[in-house]
Order: C-alpha cells, then structure tokens, then sequence
C-alpha cells in the first residue's frame, strides 16, 4: 500500500498489526455490514499516521473491498493518508494531531454510559505521543468519571520520528505512571498473540480504564526496518516491498541464504 502510493508511514503500522489484528479479529463486537450499528465495540486510532494498517483490518473485515487498499493516499479515494471518518466505512473518528485520541475516547465514554451502551472503546496510541499533554489529562479524566468501557493500548515500540523516545523525550516507566493517575495497567507483548488476546479480553472485566502497554518493535518482521527510526514515514521501493512481503511470508529472499560452516560468498 505505501509503496504503491509512494509514502507513508510502515514502521509504526507494522509494530501495531498483531494488536490491530487480535482486536478486530477476536476481542471486538462489530459489524462490518452495519457501521454504526449501536451496541458495537469502537476502535480509536489515535496515532492516526499509521492509517495502514487500520485499512488492512476494515478491508479485510469487510468495510470495504481489499482492491481499494492500492488507492491509498490517491486524489478522490477514500483512503486518505490518515482516517477521516467522514469518508472511510468503520472509521470512529478523524485523527493524526498526536494527543487528541484519548480525549476523544474519554468523551465517547461518557456519552456511551449516559446512553446505557454496552460498547467498550479501544484506544491505539503511540509510546512517542504519550509525550502530548492533552494525553496525561485524558488519563486524569477517565480515572475521575472511572470509564469501565474505557482500554487504551500504548503501542511502545520505542521509538519516533526523530529517534528513540528515550533520548526525545522519556516517557516511561508507562505502567506506573498510569497507575499512579488511577487507571488499572498491564504491560505486555504486543507480538505474543495469545498474551494480547487474554489481556484485551480481560481488559473488559475490570472496574475503571484499563491501559495496556505493548512493548512491540518498529517495522516488526522486515529485516531492514526493525528498530530504524528512518522507517517512521518512508516508502519502500518495490524492490523493498517484494522482500519485505516474502519475510512477512516466511519465505526465503533470494540472496540472503545463510552460507554453510566452510562455504564463501562470492568466491
């Protein structure tokens, strides 16, 4: 999809794909034939930039069909290059100003209680976006109103456009800062599957907002994107993009076989 639009950003998307996946594929209640559809879980992507991979999931959902995914970013598709709920079927809310996702969410909340909707609300931010303000009085809201209906998902994988966040601007220890603000944490594996499905599905059950640190890694599965900050927003060539679907795939690249014990390269 980035690449066939010529940017956007992949390293993000791909270190959030294992928890977008478990959410939409197991703890969610909704349906892709009725979007709005009342009683439906919400998912809130708050780290808007990584719009990829929230398309991958709609699409493959059902949303929409999986051949719009190449239109991303093009002029008069609905796939913009961040979510605009006004023109994309499952999309909650527009986003992509870092910050606003959790305020948004707290609010949602709200109407949802006052409502008597069963929905819980899924809130998917960046490790670097929690440096936002705006996030630490979210935090604060939904430990005052106690917003049950209320998981945020910290996709912590370390890093940012300018670097690592720790040499940006230190953001942990994230767990107890969020249990010190009232809210109910867990940190987790964001690419153990199982672990991510029992913790999003246990996330239900608790009296007050649920955060869920993920420690993931940036570009997860792409050999040549893990843990690089330069792969926040770039496209790949199609070169890249070949190789990194075949790693993804499992499948072996040309060229990147192991040599045998007593074997040259290029001899």
């Amino acid at each position: 999809m980035v690449t066939e639009a010529g940017s956007g950003h992949p390293g993000g998307s791909l270190s959030s794909a294992d928890i977008v996946t478990a959410l939409f594929f197991h703890t969610m209640n909704h349906r892709p034939d009725e979007p709005k559809w009342p009683d439906r879980d919400r998912f809130i992507l708050s780290k808007g930039h990584c719009a990829p991979v929230l398309y991958a999931a709609l699409a493959r959902s059902g949303y929409f069909p999986v051949c719009d995914l190449l239109n991303l970013r093009k002029i008069d598709c609905h796939l913009q290059g961040h979510p605009d709920m006004n023109k994309t079927r499952g999309v909650e809310i527009s986003s992509g100003s870092l910050g606003q996702g959790l305020s948004v969410s707290v609010g949602m909340a709200l109407a949802m209680r006052l409502d008597g909707l069963p929905g819980q609300i899924f809130t998917l931010m960046g490790d670097g976006e929690s440096q936002e303000g705006e996030v630490w009085e979210a935090v604060m809201a939904g430990a005052h109103y106690k917003l049950s209906n209320l998981t945020a998902i910290v996709d912590a994988n370390g890093l940012q456009i300018d670097g690592f966040t720790r040499d940006v601007m230190n953001v942990e220890p994230l767990p107890a800062k969020f249990e010190a603000f009232g809210w109910t944490a867990k940190a987790i594996d964001g690419h153990d599957m199982a672990q991510t499905v029992e913790v999003l599905d246990w996330s239900r059950s608790v009296d007050g907002p649920v955060a869920i640190i993920a420690k993931t890694v940036k570009g997860k599965g792409v050999s040549f994107m893990e843990n690089q900050a330069g792969w926040h927003g770039k496209a790949p060539t199609v070169k890249e993009a070949e190789q990194a679907i075949m790693e993804l795939r499992g499948e072996a690249v040309p060229g990147s076989e192991t040599p045998a014990e007593g074997e040259t390269v290029g001899g």
